[in-house]
Protein backbone atom coordinates (compact mmCIF):
# COMPACT_ATOMS: atom_id res chain seq x y z
CA UNK A 1 0.00 0.00 0.00
CA UNK A 2 1.15 3.54 -0.76
CA UNK A 3 2.12 5.88 2.05
CA UNK A 4 -0.96 7.65 3.49
CA UNK A 5 0.31 11.01 2.28
CA UNK A 6 0.65 9.72 -1.29
CA UNK A 7 -3.03 8.80 -1.45
CA UNK A 8 -4.32 11.86 0.35
CA UNK A 9 -2.12 14.17 -1.71
CA UNK A 10 -3.77 12.85 -4.87
CA UNK A 11 -7.22 13.44 -3.40
CA UNK A 12 -6.16 16.87 -2.17
CA UNK A 13 -4.85 17.84 -5.60
CA UNK A 14 -8.07 16.80 -7.34
CA UNK A 15 -10.32 18.61 -4.90
CA UNK A 16 -8.22 21.77 -4.97
CA UNK A 17 -8.45 21.80 -8.76
CA UNK A 18 -12.11 22.67 -8.19
CA UNK A 19 -11.81 24.65 -4.93
CA UNK A 20 -8.75 26.80 -5.56
CA UNK A 21 -6.77 28.44 -2.78
CA UNK A 22 -8.43 26.46 0.02
CA UNK A 23 -5.71 23.90 0.76
CA UNK A 24 -6.15 24.11 4.54
CA UNK A 25 -9.90 23.55 4.26
CA UNK A 26 -9.45 20.54 1.98
CA UNK A 27 -6.80 19.09 4.30
CA UNK A 28 -9.10 19.41 7.30
CA UNK A 29 -11.93 17.71 5.41
CA UNK A 30 -9.63 14.78 4.62
CA UNK A 31 -8.53 14.66 8.25
CA UNK A 32 -12.14 14.39 9.43
CA UNK A 33 -12.88 11.68 6.87
CA UNK A 34 -9.96 9.50 8.00
CA UNK A 35 -10.79 10.16 11.66
CA UNK A 36 -14.28 8.71 11.03
CA UNK A 37 -15.93 12.00 11.88
CA UNK A 38 -18.45 14.36 10.35
CA UNK A 39 -17.91 17.88 9.04
CA UNK A 40 -19.97 21.04 9.41
CA UNK A 41 -19.25 23.73 6.82
CA UNK A 42 -20.62 27.09 7.89
CA UNK A 43 -20.31 30.21 5.77
CA UNK A 44 -22.13 32.73 3.62
CA UNK A 45 -23.70 31.67 0.29
CA UNK A 46 -21.61 31.25 -2.82
CA UNK A 47 -18.17 30.51 -1.34
CA UNK A 48 -18.09 26.84 -2.38
CA UNK A 49 -19.49 24.87 0.58
CA UNK A 50 -21.47 22.44 -1.56
CA UNK A 51 -18.77 22.37 -4.21
CA UNK A 52 -16.19 21.23 -1.65
CA UNK A 53 -18.38 18.39 -0.44
CA UNK A 54 -19.19 17.23 -3.98
CA UNK A 55 -15.55 17.46 -5.11
CA UNK A 56 -14.35 15.38 -2.15
CA UNK A 57 -16.99 12.77 -2.88
CA UNK A 58 -16.11 12.61 -6.58
CA UNK A 59 -12.37 12.36 -5.91
CA UNK A 60 -13.11 9.11 -4.07
CA UNK A 61 -14.86 6.32 -5.98
CA UNK A 62 -17.69 5.86 -3.50
CA UNK A 63 -21.45 6.26 -3.20
CA UNK A 64 -22.72 9.79 -2.63
CA UNK A 65 -26.17 11.08 -1.76
CA UNK A 66 -27.29 14.68 -1.44
CA UNK A 67 -30.12 15.74 0.85
CA UNK A 68 -31.57 19.21 0.40
CA UNK A 69 -32.88 20.07 3.85
CA UNK A 70 -36.18 21.97 3.73
CA UNK A 71 -38.93 22.60 6.31
CA UNK A 72 -41.13 19.88 4.78
CA UNK A 73 -38.42 17.19 4.76
CA UNK A 74 -39.48 14.16 6.83
CA UNK A 75 -37.25 11.94 9.00
CA UNK A 76 -38.20 8.96 6.83
CA UNK A 77 -36.80 10.80 3.79
CA UNK A 78 -33.43 10.69 5.54
CA UNK A 79 -33.41 7.29 7.22
CA UNK A 80 -35.83 5.25 5.14
CA UNK A 81 -39.24 3.69 5.70
CA UNK A 82 -40.84 0.26 6.02
CA UNK A 83 -43.64 -0.36 3.52
CA UNK A 84 -45.98 -3.30 2.96
CA UNK A 85 -45.50 -5.33 -0.23
CA UNK A 86 -48.94 -6.71 -1.16
CA UNK A 87 -47.51 -9.27 -3.57
CA UNK A 88 -45.09 -10.80 -1.10
CA UNK A 89 -47.45 -10.02 1.80
CA UNK A 90 -44.63 -8.77 4.01
CA UNK A 91 -43.03 -5.52 5.08
CA UNK A 92 -39.95 -4.32 3.20
CA UNK A 93 -37.43 -1.65 4.22
CA UNK A 94 -36.74 1.07 1.67
CA UNK A 95 -33.38 2.75 2.54
CA UNK A 96 -33.33 6.52 2.78
CA UNK A 97 -30.77 8.99 1.45
CA UNK A 98 -28.43 8.44 4.40
CA UNK A 99 -27.37 5.04 3.03
CA UNK A 100 -24.20 6.13 1.23
CA UNK A 101 -20.50 6.54 1.95
CA UNK A 102 -20.64 10.34 1.85
CA UNK A 103 -23.90 12.14 2.63
CA UNK A 104 -24.14 15.82 1.77
CA UNK A 105 -26.73 17.60 3.90
CA UNK A 106 -27.28 20.95 2.23
CA UNK A 107 -28.56 23.79 4.46
CA UNK A 108 -29.15 21.45 7.38
CA UNK A 109 -30.56 24.23 9.56
CA UNK A 110 -33.57 24.64 7.24
CA UNK A 111 -35.10 21.32 8.31
CA UNK A 112 -37.26 20.92 11.42
CA UNK A 113 -35.66 19.72 14.67
CA UNK A 114 -37.48 16.39 14.26
CA UNK A 115 -35.80 15.81 10.89
CA UNK A 116 -32.44 17.04 12.16
CA UNK A 117 -32.64 14.53 15.01
CA UNK A 118 -33.00 11.70 12.48
CA UNK A 119 -29.28 12.13 11.86
CA UNK A 120 -28.28 11.70 15.52
CA UNK A 121 -28.23 7.89 15.51
CA UNK A 122 -26.75 7.79 12.00
CA UNK A 123 -23.83 10.04 12.95
CA UNK A 124 -23.26 8.67 16.44
CA UNK A 125 -23.78 4.92 16.00
CA UNK A 126 -23.49 4.52 12.21
CA UNK A 127 -26.76 2.70 11.99
CA UNK A 128 -30.45 3.38 11.32
CA UNK A 129 -33.26 1.93 13.43
CA UNK A 130 -36.70 1.76 11.82
CA UNK A 131 -39.62 -0.09 13.43
CA UNK A 132 -37.29 -1.71 15.94
CA UNK A 133 -34.87 -3.10 13.34
CA UNK A 134 -31.32 -1.70 13.06
CA UNK A 135 -29.58 -1.40 9.70
CA UNK A 136 -25.80 -0.74 9.56
CA UNK A 137 -24.51 2.08 7.38
CA UNK A 138 -21.72 1.98 4.83
CA UNK A 139 -18.02 2.04 5.71
CA UNK A 140 -16.60 4.62 5.39
CA UNK A 141 -19.49 6.88 6.36
CA UNK A 142 -19.28 10.66 6.58
CA UNK A 143 -21.88 13.42 6.82
CA UNK A 144 -20.87 16.77 5.36
CA UNK A 145 -23.46 19.37 6.33
CA UNK A 146 -23.61 22.99 5.22
CA UNK A 147 -25.42 25.94 6.73
CA UNK A 148 -25.63 29.69 6.24
CA UNK A 149 -25.00 31.52 9.55
CA UNK A 150 -26.21 34.88 8.23
CA UNK A 151 -29.69 34.31 6.83
CA UNK A 152 -31.51 32.90 9.88
CA UNK A 153 -35.11 33.60 8.86
CA UNK A 154 -37.06 30.36 8.58
CA UNK A 155 -34.23 28.25 9.98
CA UNK A 156 -33.88 25.96 12.98
CA UNK A 157 -30.45 26.41 14.60
CA UNK A 158 -28.70 23.15 15.37
CA UNK A 159 -29.05 22.22 19.06
CA UNK A 160 -25.99 21.48 21.18
CA UNK A 161 -26.49 17.71 20.92
CA UNK A 162 -26.46 17.91 17.13
CA UNK A 163 -23.42 20.19 16.90
CA UNK A 164 -21.55 17.90 19.26
CA UNK A 165 -21.91 15.06 16.72
CA UNK A 166 -19.79 16.99 14.22
CA UNK A 167 -16.09 16.41 14.68
CA UNK A 168 -15.12 19.77 13.22
CA UNK A 169 -16.58 22.97 11.87
CA UNK A 170 -14.91 25.03 9.20
CA UNK A 171 -15.61 28.25 7.35
CA UNK A 172 -14.65 28.51 3.69
CA UNK A 173 -13.99 32.23 3.60
CA UNK A 174 -13.80 34.31 0.45
CA UNK A 175 -11.19 33.28 -2.13
CA UNK A 176 -8.15 35.39 -2.84
CA UNK A 177 -8.57 37.73 -5.85
CA UNK A 178 -6.17 35.64 -7.97
CA UNK A 179 -8.05 32.42 -7.17
CA UNK A 180 -11.36 34.13 -7.87
CA UNK A 181 -10.05 35.32 -11.23
CA UNK A 182 -9.01 31.76 -12.14
CA UNK A 183 -12.47 30.62 -11.07
CA UNK A 184 -14.06 33.02 -13.56
CA UNK A 185 -11.94 31.51 -16.34
CA UNK A 186 -12.39 27.87 -15.36
CA UNK A 187 -16.00 27.78 -14.17
CA UNK A 188 -17.72 30.06 -16.65
CA UNK A 189 -17.59 27.69 -19.64
CA UNK A 190 -18.28 24.35 -17.89
CA UNK A 191 -18.75 22.75 -14.51
CA UNK A 192 -15.32 21.50 -13.33
CA UNK A 193 -17.00 18.70 -11.36
CA UNK A 194 -17.99 17.07 -14.65
CA UNK A 195 -14.33 16.42 -15.47
CA UNK A 196 -13.28 15.39 -11.95
CA UNK A 197 -12.24 11.72 -11.93
CA UNK A 198 -11.73 9.61 -8.79
CA UNK A 199 -8.15 8.97 -7.68
CA UNK A 200 -8.93 6.61 -4.77
CA UNK A 201 -11.49 3.97 -3.91
CA UNK A 202 -13.38 2.99 -0.80
CA UNK A 203 -10.84 0.22 -0.13
CA UNK A 204 -8.08 2.87 -0.01
CA UNK A 205 -10.03 4.95 2.51
CA UNK A 206 -10.80 1.90 4.66
CA UNK A 207 -7.10 1.00 4.78
CA UNK A 208 -6.19 4.57 5.67
CA UNK A 209 -8.78 4.56 8.47
CA UNK A 210 -7.25 1.35 9.82
CA UNK A 211 -3.82 3.00 9.70
CA UNK A 212 -5.13 6.01 11.62
CA UNK A 213 -6.45 3.74 14.39
CA UNK A 214 -2.94 2.39 14.98
CA UNK A 215 -1.29 5.81 15.42
CA UNK A 216 0.24 6.05 18.90
CA UNK A 217 -0.97 8.67 21.38
CA UNK A 218 1.25 9.02 24.43
CA UNK A 219 -0.15 9.43 27.93
CA UNK A 220 1.25 12.96 28.05
CA UNK A 221 -0.59 13.96 24.88
CA UNK A 222 -3.82 12.41 26.21
CA UNK A 223 -3.35 14.35 29.44
CA UNK A 224 -2.81 17.55 27.44
CA UNK A 225 -6.08 16.97 25.57
CA UNK A 226 -7.94 16.40 28.83
CA UNK A 227 -6.38 19.53 30.38
CA UNK A 228 -7.42 21.58 27.35
CA UNK A 229 -10.99 20.27 27.31
CA UNK A 230 -11.34 20.62 31.09
CA UNK A 231 -10.14 24.23 30.88
CA UNK A 232 -13.11 25.10 28.62
CA UNK A 233 -15.48 24.11 31.44
CA UNK A 234 -14.13 26.67 33.88
CA UNK A 235 -13.70 29.72 31.63
CA UNK A 236 -15.80 32.64 32.78
CA UNK A 237 -16.63 33.62 29.19
CA UNK A 238 -18.30 30.27 28.46
CA UNK A 239 -21.75 29.10 29.48
CA UNK A 240 -21.06 25.58 28.17
CA UNK A 241 -17.67 23.92 27.82
CA UNK A 242 -16.53 21.01 25.69
CA UNK A 243 -17.96 17.52 26.22
CA UNK A 244 -16.08 14.24 26.74
CA UNK A 245 -16.95 13.46 23.11
CA UNK A 246 -14.99 16.56 22.15
CA UNK A 247 -11.86 15.10 23.79
CA UNK A 248 -12.36 11.83 21.92
CA UNK A 249 -12.84 13.66 18.62
CA UNK A 250 -9.75 15.78 19.21
CA UNK A 251 -7.60 12.68 19.76
CA UNK A 252 -9.03 10.96 16.68
CA UNK A 253 -8.47 14.02 14.52
CA UNK A 254 -4.89 14.37 15.82
CA UNK A 255 -4.26 10.73 14.91
CA UNK A 256 -5.52 11.36 11.39
CA UNK A 257 -3.36 14.47 11.02
CA UNK A 258 -0.29 12.50 12.09
CA UNK A 259 -1.09 9.73 9.58
CA UNK A 260 -1.52 12.31 6.79
CA UNK A 261 2.06 13.37 7.53
CA UNK A 262 3.26 9.74 7.54
CA UNK A 263 3.87 9.71 11.29
CA UNK A 264 2.87 6.84 13.57
CA UNK A 265 2.66 9.04 16.68
CA UNK A 266 0.82 12.21 17.68
CA UNK A 267 2.57 15.44 18.61
CA UNK A 268 1.16 18.22 20.82
CA UNK A 269 1.32 20.43 17.73
CA UNK A 270 -1.25 18.15 16.07
CA UNK A 271 -3.64 18.81 18.95
CA UNK A 272 -2.97 22.55 18.85
CA UNK A 273 -3.57 22.74 15.08
CA UNK A 274 -6.97 21.07 15.40
CA UNK A 275 -8.21 22.49 18.71
CA UNK A 276 -10.11 25.45 17.22
CA UNK A 277 -12.07 23.61 14.48
CA UNK A 278 -12.79 20.65 16.78
CA UNK A 279 -13.74 22.51 19.97
CA UNK A 280 -15.06 25.98 19.10
CA UNK A 281 -18.45 24.98 17.64
CA UNK A 282 -19.32 23.06 20.82
CA UNK A 283 -18.82 26.04 23.14
CA UNK A 284 -21.53 28.52 24.13
CA UNK A 285 -20.26 31.96 25.19
CA UNK A 286 -21.97 33.99 27.89
CA UNK A 287 -24.01 37.07 27.09
CA UNK A 288 -21.17 39.24 28.38
CA UNK A 289 -18.69 37.51 26.07
CA UNK A 290 -21.01 38.08 23.12
CA UNK A 291 -21.28 41.78 23.94
CA UNK A 292 -17.50 41.96 24.19
CA UNK A 293 -17.31 40.08 20.86
CA UNK A 294 -15.30 37.26 22.41
CA UNK A 295 -15.86 34.39 19.98
CA UNK A 296 -15.40 30.72 20.94
CA UNK A 297 -12.50 30.59 18.48
CA UNK A 298 -10.72 33.38 20.36
CA UNK A 299 -11.35 31.68 23.69
CA UNK A 300 -9.87 28.37 22.46
CA UNK A 301 -6.87 30.22 21.02
CA UNK A 302 -6.29 31.88 24.41
CA UNK A 303 -6.50 28.51 26.19
CA UNK A 304 -3.87 27.10 23.84
CA UNK A 305 -1.52 29.79 25.14
CA UNK A 306 -2.45 29.18 28.76
CA UNK A 307 -2.59 25.37 29.10
CA UNK A 308 0.96 24.03 29.47
CA UNK A 309 2.35 21.16 27.39
CA UNK A 310 4.58 18.49 28.91
CA UNK A 311 7.80 18.54 26.87
CA UNK A 312 8.11 14.75 27.18
CA UNK A 313 4.92 14.33 25.17
CA UNK A 314 6.69 15.40 21.98
CA UNK A 315 9.03 12.43 22.01
CA UNK A 316 8.57 9.53 19.64
CA UNK A 317 7.26 6.38 21.36
CA UNK A 318 9.85 3.77 22.17
CA UNK A 319 9.98 0.75 19.89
Amino acid sequence: MDRPSAITDRIHERVESVIEGKGDVVRLALTVLLAEGHLLIEDVPGVGKTMLAKALAKAIDCTVRRIQFTPDLLPSDVTGVTIFDPQRREFEFKPGAVFAHIVLGDEINRASPKTQSALLECMGERQVTVDGVSYPLETPFMVIATQNPVEMEGTYPLPEAQRDRFMARIAMGYPAPAAELRMLDGHSAANPLDELMPVAGTHDIIKLIETVRTVHVSEDVKRYVIDLVTATRSVGDLRLGASPRAALHLVRAARAKAALEDRDFVLPDDVKALAVPVLAHRLIPTAEARVARRSPEQIVADLLDQVPVDVQSARRPRA
